[in-house]
């Protein structure tokens, strides 16, 4: 018999718990109300039932791929744990995927459906880290992505003006060679570009034409943009990385709220709302990233994956012109 501090819901063929759906779990932001996006305090009901929505929209983001899981037991102000490896206690019906590493193999969690998804946030999974490839072909990545890091400190309004620039930048060479993208907020502060790709390449050879485009973009903007990987070689110029692109790296995925006051979330968005001077890398929240996945803003562009050959030429050419 569940308890009064237990509730259940329908997800497809499966019924999922939600233990303690009251507990006080992210904050909102400071200068608000209790409700909405804009103060008070999100529940760990309130996270489960955002993922509850979102899921139509999710889960094609996530099926087939191994996951890492960003949990938070406690919350926000309680211990954090990345989770890589899926527990023995999970139910045979979630997906799992045994990935080799060095010295043996790791069982990730594959969040293949709905009620997968939920169970998730039951746990007290907040943020969910994607890998790139799937599970069929683990080392030949559908994705690739540019992840872009402002320098300096500062609120994510505040960083936002040379991310932003950066984005048009790496889209627009990415259109030069060929190449489909989309742009996504990361909740925290800045963008991922993401590039369908056929699935055909090996990993590395994905990590290494990102790492082409991201050096021919520093070198033609040698004062906005840099691809140094120390924060102290930086200075204040804006980080292209392509890192996420190595084996085994993950990726936040579409619509994961980020452990952050405001329970921002990442958000896939159309390349004209970088023109709004509202948008910023946490403009999305708990509160109303539903209502933006209703608008399809990458609507088709994932169901045309690329090839690399023909844009590799591409980009070569643009390098020796």
């Amino acid at each position: 018999m569940m308890s009064s501090s237990t509730r259940t819901v329908r997800a497809g063929r499966r019924t999922v718990a939600l233990h303690r759906p009251d507990k006080p779990f992210l904050p909102g932001a400071p200068d608000g109300d209790a409700t909405g996006d804009r103060g008070g305090t999100y529940t760990k009901g309130d996270l489960f039932d955002y993922y509850r929505s979102v899921a139509p929209f999710m889960v094609p983001h996530l099926r087939g791929r191994p996951l890492m899981l960003e949990r938070h037991p406690d919350g926000l102000d309680g211990p954090r744990f990345m989770q890589k490896d899926t527990p023995g206690h999970y139910p045979d019906w979630i997906t799992r995927a045994e990935v080799p590493k060095q010295g043996g193999t790791v069982t990730h969690t594959v969040c293949d459906d709905s009620a997968t998804l939920l169970y998730l946030a039951d746990q007290a999974c907040v943020t969910l880290h994607r890998w790139l490839s799937r599970t069929g072909r683990i080392d030949r990545p559908d994705r690739m992505v540019f992840d872009l890091d402002p320098a300096g400190e500062g609120t994510p309004e505040e960083v936002f003006g040379p991310v932003r620039e950066a984005a048009r930048l790496v889209g627009e060479l990415l259109d030069q060679v060929g190449l489909p993208s989309a742009v996504m907020t990361t909740g925290s502060r800045g963008l991922h570009v993401v590039v369908p790709v056929n699935g055909r390449h090996h990993v590395d050879d994905v990590r290494d034409f990102a790492k082409e485009v991201a050096e021919l973009l520093a070198a033609a903007h040698p004062d906005r943009l840099t691809t140094a990987a120390r924060k102290k070689d930086r200075g204040e110029r804006l980080y292209l990385d392509v890192q996420r692109n190595g084996y085994a790296q993950t990726a936040v995925a579409p619509f994961s709220v980020r452990a952050r006051p405001g329970a921002p979330v990442a958000v896939p968005i159309a390349w004209e709302q970088l023109d709004d001077p509202a948008t910023h890398a946490a403009r999305w929240t708990l509160a109303d990233a539903v209502e933006q996945a209703r608008t399809d803003p990458w609507a088709g562009l994932l169901r045309s994956p690329r090839a690399l050959g023909p844009a590799r030429r591409k980009l070569r050419a643009l390098r020796g012109a």
